[in-house]
């Protein structure tokens, strides 16, 4: 009998894998900034969907939570949560994100 509901498999949660090999840790919001500029845009609603989905399944885990003080829209404080690979995390060595980073640093 097939198996029912969405792939466990996703190309979103891939490529993060592909930064996180190259970055290590990091937090949701420059994951999906950098994502972006690498890779075909995606909402940032996805992006934390695949985080959160990439903890469930070991492939991510959740590196460190930090609070930090600043002039928000919503307030003076915002709570980021920073991922590292899991043991499940299978990085295929992209040579497009190593790239990618090795720029960035330069500059």
């Amino acid at each position: 009998m097939a198996q029912r509901g969405r792939p466990v498999r996703s190309d979103i949660r891939q490529n993060i894998v592909e930064m996180l090999a190259v970055i290590g840790p990091e937090y949701g919001y420059k994951i999906h900034r950098w994502y972006n500029e690498l890779f075909p845009p995606c909402t940032r609603e996805n992006i934390y969907y695949n985080l959160r989905k990439g903890v469930k399944l070991g492939e991510f885990e959740l590196a460190e939570i930090k609070q930090e003080k600043g002039e928000y829209s919503w307030g003076s404080m915002v709570e980021k949560k920073y991922y590292k690979l899991g043991p499940k995390a299978a990085v295929r060595g992209d040579e497009r994100v190593r790239e990618f980073f090795e720029k960035l640093k330069r500059k």
